[in-house]
């Protein structure tokens, strides 16, 4: 694993090291976080710490080069969503708790990943954070393989052996994104090696983006299962038909021999797999909770269609509008936690929490905002270039993000490599030419 994480580049000096507070926003994610109760979304975490001095390091960086910051239409694309945010602010039924969802937004979908595309200058840079992001995946796979060999995961099916890393039972999405994003980094990287780059490179990123199927397997999460298929689909297919029948062959393989030959989880996960196609005629606890979520959020957007309830403000209208099907909470334990109750604060889904927390002023700025970094990512990636990897891993993270947001929303310590991801999409996608050469 460790031609993975340093072949792409030699050593961190010069020009890579304004580089630092970006590594460290990625890597310190690693390291066990303490939650100060079931809302996890209040608590700033050292990684949420970095990112400012990330976002500090892009400000300084541009001063100092003394040119324009950003061409005008990542500017407007990257801007978008603040314009969105500053009007659900201003109208927002409760300012206070409007206030504190500014910033945690402005953060998140504004300010990191614009400091990601200020930061970025060539194809190296950007595989640093993609390598980085391919050793966070590891640390908190193997930890999450260890607490289901162990029984010291989550809570699950009456047993503690969700792998959750270690993110704690009260965010078991976490390592589920981690492990998601560092397997389609280094799926990118075995699709489509770097041009001169060591000849282990490519069977070292194979074997990572098969080890990291087993973790994500183990995390139990159905949503991050059918966003990472979709996103490791499409990168396959972009790499042409004849690998793409040779990548999706080996992928069917890989899957057979862990789940039916090893047995890894196979009954959990095939009971898993089977509820997916089970949400109208009997859908679990989980999935009636948030269909109930979900109409909830289209019913407040029905009361304010232009500007919706406010940021965080759907907790405080969710009974109003949400039928007694939804449950008092969800059950967590285990994974070093005793058990209570997590209160449902958000629909988990994202468009439909802008959409009622902001209504379409809100949804049409970050659609049009994320479908421009998207169309634009592909769009290069196309075009001959001798970065394919950077393009491939920047258009399967950013179809990951857009595909996840079916099934979850903001919260949690991973959020802010949500930013990231957006700012490596939108480097890719936005940058100049010569960058990306």
């Amino acid at each position: 694993m460790t031609a993975v994480w340093t072949t792409p580049v030699p050593h961190l000096r010069g020009d890579r090291l304004p580089l630092l507070p970006l590594i460290a926003t990625v890597l310190l994610l690693a390291a066990p976080i303490q939650t100060a109760g079931a809302d996890t979304s209040a608590n700033i975490t050292p990684a949420d710490l970095a990112s400012c001095a990330l976002v500090l390091s892009a400000l300084a960086q541009a001063l100092h080069r003394r040119r324009r910051p950003l061409t005008p239409t990542a500017a407007l694309v990257l801007g978008l969503p603040a314009v969105a945010i500053a009007v659900a602010t201003a109208t927002a039924t409760d300012p206070t708790a409007a206030l504190t969802g500014f910033v945690r937004y402005l953060q998140v979908f504004v300010l990191v990943p614009a400091a990601v595309v200020l930061l970025l200058r060539t194809p190296d840079h950007f595989r640093i954070i993609t390598t980085a992001l391919i050793a966070l995946a590891v640390t908190q796979g193997a930890t999450g393989v260890y607490q289901y060999a162990t029984s010291t995961g989550a809570s699950y099916m009456g047993e503690d052996i969700r792998a959750v890393g270690t993110f704690g039972a009260t965010d078991v999405m976490g390592m589920a994104t981690v492990v998601s994003y560092g397997l389609l980094a280094a799926l990118a990287l075995a699709l489509r090696p770097p041009k001169n780059a060591h000849p282990y490179l490519r069977p070292c990123a194979i074997t990572a983006t098969v080890a990291l199927t087993v973790p994500l397997a183990l995390s139990f999460s159905r949503g991050a299962w059918i966003a990472t298929l979709i996103a490791a689909f499409a990168m396959i297919l972009l790499t042409g038909r004849r690998q793409a029948v040779r990548a999706l062959t080996t992928v069917t393989a890989t899957a057979v021999i862990l789940v039916g030959g090893f047995g890894i989880g196979s009954e959990m996960i095939s009971q898993r797999l089977t509820s997916i196609t089970e949400v109208t005629e009997a859908p679990d606890r989980s999935v009636t909770d948030r269909y109930t979520m979900w109409t909830a959020a289209a019913s407040m957007w029905q009361d304010r269609p232009a500007t919706g309830v406010g940021l965080k403000g759907f907790p405080a209208h969710r009974d109003a509008h949400a039928s007694i099907a939804l449950s008092s909470g969800s059950d967590t334990a285990g994974a070093g936690q005793s058990f209570h109750k997590q209160a449902l604060l958000s629909p988990h889904n994202m468009y439909l929490l802008v959409l009622a927390e902001q209504g379409l002023i809100g949804l049409t700025a970050f659609l049009a905002s994320w479908a421009a970094i998207l169309l634009a990512a592909l769009r290069r990636l196309r075009s001959p270039t001798t970065s394919a990897d950077c393009g491939l891993a920047a258009v399967g993270l950013a179809t990951w993000q857009t595909v996840d947001f079916l099934y979850a929303d903001i919260g949690g310590p991973s959020t802010v490599l949500t930013g990231i991801i957006l700012g490596l999409a939108a480097w890719w996608a936005l940058a100049p030419s010569e960058e990306r050469a």
